[in-house]
């Protein structure tokens, strides 16, 4: 996984979201007396520095685009990696990276060098591929209008925004002489975030590549395929699980752990909730799960509920060590803040922020696949998972 990809779901890790949509924000005491803003030197500074953009600033001046900075440069003042202002797009982009589901057409683009967007990936079961799209595709217009000069983030924008049921895409292909006419739905499309398969010696192997607002109902597909395969040991991959939804981790392991406490968080007037487990859907065949350094937030509170409870065995290197919730606000314009609110804690009470959770099993990727991409890597020289599987194979 890139490390770009890696960092924006850390972030956004074990993630609470509250919408405070209705209401305005002006008069809300922001710049009241004892607040950074509120400060007469500070309202005199940011008076004078734009006075000296006015006065020197060789290009245009964008007020809106300013205004923004200065949210953005609030946040950043916290020296918090996890707390941010959002626009209103970004915002909703977030908002849909979050519930695992987004309004398009289920294809994942780059920009083409040549013009146009390239496809990277058609998702399985998605409208794209359902209509005959295929990776290597390149775009060019969409409904007659060209879009060779459009950014990717424009692109998804006119799909998205579409007043139609469906999109035309003109698409040009390797080894076609001419460009095809391809019409695709746009629909509500699912990311995938759990994928699995039937190893040998019927252990079933589940890899969850983030905890979103539907890897809970994809995990139970996923496991109940698993059982009618006569699935009699698990391993579960959270290997660069960057983590997610605090409600979707607890949505899985409710389906693993016995009856009591999931996690618990404590804001900082000590006020404490809890997730518990009923322990009605108890696991009860060998477990193992597979973890690194890049396993963090909703991941480390999977991982970490698992090993206080004794129930399965932990297998890779120490997790990311990233043990504080997040909780998103929405604003009355669209925009967002969103803000680190309590730390958490796994049943025993260990917070593991800044420290992570040490396996079970400790054993670090070979060195000669670290440069290789991880659908790459075969499960025959996956030595962590070569690990998992003794671990499951042990285990009575």
């Amino acid at each position: 996984m890139k490390n770009k990809e890696f960092w924006k779901g850390a972030v956004a890790g074990a993630l609470v979201v509250t919408c405070i949509g209705t209401g305005a924000f002006a008069g809300t005491g922001l710049a009241a007396k004892g607040t950074a803003l509120g400060d007469r030197k500070c309202t005199s500074k940011l008076a004078y520095l734009e006075e000296l953009i006015d006065r020197y600033y060789l290009g245009d001046k964008d007020e809106e685009k300013l205004q923004e900075g200065l949210y953005v440069g609030l946040l950043y003042g916290l020296d918090d990696p996890y707390s941010r202002y959002y626009t209103a797009e970004e915002y909703d982009s977030e908002n849909s990276s979050n519930e695992g589901s987004y309004v398009g057409i289920g294809i994942l683009m780059e920009k083409n060098k040549e013009g146009g967007v390239k496809i990277v990936e058609c998702y399985e079961g998605g409208p794209g591929e359902k209509a005959g799209l295929e990776e290597g595709d390149i775009i060019s217009a969409i409904d007659g209008e060209d879009i060779t000069e459009d950014e990717v983030s424009d692109v998804a924008d006119i799909v998205r925004n579409s007043d139609k049921d469906s999109v035309v895409l003109t698409v040009h292909r390797e080894g076609e002489e001419d460009a095809m006419e391809i019409t695709v739905p746009v629909t509500d499309v699912e990311l995938p975030s759990v994928f699995h398969e039937m190893l040998d010696s019927k252990i079933g192997y589940i890899r969850i590549t983030q905890f979103t607002g539907v890897t809970g109902e994809q995990y139970q597909e996923a496991f109940d395929d698993l059982q009618k395969q006569g699935m009699e040991k698990m391993i579960v991959d959270l290997r660069d699980n960057p983590g997610g939804l605090l409600d979707s981790v607890c949505d899985v392991l409710r389906k693993i752990l016995p009856e009591g406490l999931i996690v618990y968080t404590e804001d900082k007037d000590g006020n404490r909730e809890e997730e518990k487990c009923d322990g009605k859907n108890e696991l009860r065949i060998p477990l193992a799960v597979l973890v690194n350094e890049s396993s963090a937030s909703a991941s480390e509170i999977f991982a970490g509920a698992v090993q206080d409870y004794g129930i399965g065995t932990i297998v890779g290197t120490t997790t990311f060590g990233k043990g504080v919730v997040q909780s998103i606000r929405q604003l009355s314009d669209g925009s967002a803040i969103k803000l680190t609110v309590a730390n958490y804690y796994t049943p025993k009470g260990n917070n593991i922020n800044k420290t992570g959770i040490k396996p079970d099993i400790e054993v670090s990727l070979d060195t000669r696949l670290l440069n290789k991409n991880k659908d790459e890597i075969t499960h025959e020289e996956d030595n962590q998972l070569q690990e998992a599987i003794k671990a499951v194979e042990k285990e009575k």
